[in-house]
């Protein structure tokens, strides 16, 4: 039986880009996916993880992820919906409105939970998918971000990080294998950093157990695809079938050229004996991203041939990055300087940074002017540095490790 399906990820609902509001964004993006949906017609959509950008999103935000489930829903009434939470959800908060989803034909898994005898509940974590006649043509293994306290201490399997995933892959992928039949695909889906991916700077490092990447050896060779999130790069890992969607649109300047898109997968066990087919459909970029860099003098006429043309709206126009190269100290006017330079009422410039050329040891300082807040990371990197410290792979794990605690006890909170 043949099933398909989308697969997207890393929405970060709510995100604000240098103080700037990428509601509009998301919704041109949310327009669109709805289009494909109401032209293809899946049996599922696969949301690997990072639905909202942080563990606590706006009013705003919410709305705009159930408005597109019902939309969806009266769109395609027959296709199911599954997310799970990724490292910026609160897992908790996404599973607190389950009675709302079900109406939406939506399921999401935002924390593994257990049963009083200590065993996985697995009908929370193996879910199946239906065609139209409502015969099962798939299992998926719904992982959300793995987080330290709701996955060890349970059982003699579960006593660290490293040994609790190990055996939640191996429990759950067995489980599935004995209730799948030959003609149904098997499908995991899980939201981690996995080794050999590429990563971009926008992405929030998740660290368990002080390790950073998994190894795709924790995947049976009978899964028909692996469904990921959290790197925003569309990518496979290792192997074809075992894919990253991305993100679906630019977090950051560093992902200015990524080919954001939501993956189309096609499964038939019997026909094609298990051969996946993909199709990557393009996303539209709602609004363009531009980063200027260079001499001072360069960077001026560039921003003067920047495409002209007036943009009403504030939250739809166009996102500047400037990053000039020179060997003086910075004018006090430079940055309306900037402004002026710019095609009128077009464009935002959203960051400044200076790359300071010394002439006595023509090396290359760079000072930037960000106008985003820095995150604890980078804080505790600047503090570190100041203290006279050098640089320590394992003190910066074991820093993100508390962070990741202190977070993790934030939600807690929240949740009594």
């Amino acid at each position: 039986m043949t099933v398909r399906f989308f697969h997207t990820s890393d929405w970060h609902l709510g995100q604000f880009f240098y103080n700037h509001s990428r509601h509009y964004e998301h919704e041109q993006f949310l327009a669109w996916l709805l289009e494909q949906i109401k032209i293809k017609q899946p049996h599922a959509l696969l949301i690997a993880g990072d639905i909202f950008d942080v563990i606590n999103p706006s009013s705003q935000a919410q709305k705009q992820l159930y408005q597109f489930l019902a939309d969806a829903h009266d769109l395609a009434p027959q296709m199911q919906t599954l997310m799970i939470a990724g490292n910026h959800d609160s897992g908790y908060r996404i599973e607190q409105v389950e009675p709302l989803l079900e109406k939406y034909n939506a399921k999401t898994v935002g924390v593994i939970r257990w049963n009083e005898d200590k065993s996985l509940d697995l009908d929370r974590l193996i879910l199946p998918i239906y065609d139209e006649q409502k015969q099962i043509v798939a299992w998926c293994i719904a992982l959300p971000f793995l987080r330290s306290a709701e996955i060890t201490g349970f059982n003699e399997n579960t006593t660290n990080s490293q040994n609790a995933i190990a055996y939640l892959h191996q429990h759950l992928i067995a489980e599935a294998k004995r209730r799948k039949t030959d003609d149904q695909a098997l499908i995991l889906m899980s939201h981690a950093h996995m080794q050999g991916g590429e990563t971009s700077d926008s992405e929030r490092p998740i660290i368990i157990g002080n390790e950073e990447a998994l190894s795709t050896t924790l995947f049976d060779d009978e899964i028909d695809y692996v469904a990921l999130g959290h790197l925003h790069k569309p990518q496979k890992v290792g192997q074809d079938h075992i894919r990253y969607s991305g993100s679906p649109i630019p977090l950051s300047f560093s992902e200015i050229n990524y080919k954001h898109q939501v993956l189309e997968v096609t499964i038939d066990p019997i026909e094609t004996g298990n051969q996946v087919e993909f199709e990557a459909i393009a996303i539209p970029r709602a609004i363009q991203l531009h980063k200027i860099k260079g001499e001072l003098n360069d960077v001026m006429q560039r921003l003067k041939n920047l495409p002209q043309g007036l943009i009403e709206c504030i939250d739809h126009r166009e996102y500047v990055d400037i990053e000039y190269h020179t060997a003086t100290p910075p004018q006090p006017n430079l940055r309306q300087q900037f402004e002026d330079a710019l095609p009128k009422d077009r464009y935002r410039l959203v960051r400044i940074s200076r790359q300071y050329l010394s002439n006595q040891t023509n090396a290359e300082i760079e000072s930037k002017i960000n106008l985003e807040p820095p995150t604890p990371e980078k804080l505790f990197q600047q503090i570190w540095e100041k203290k006279g410290y050098s640089a320590d792979d394992e003190v910066t794990k074991d820093f993100l490790s508390l962070v990741a605690e202190a977070q993790k006890k934030l939600e807690d909170d929240q949740t009594v």
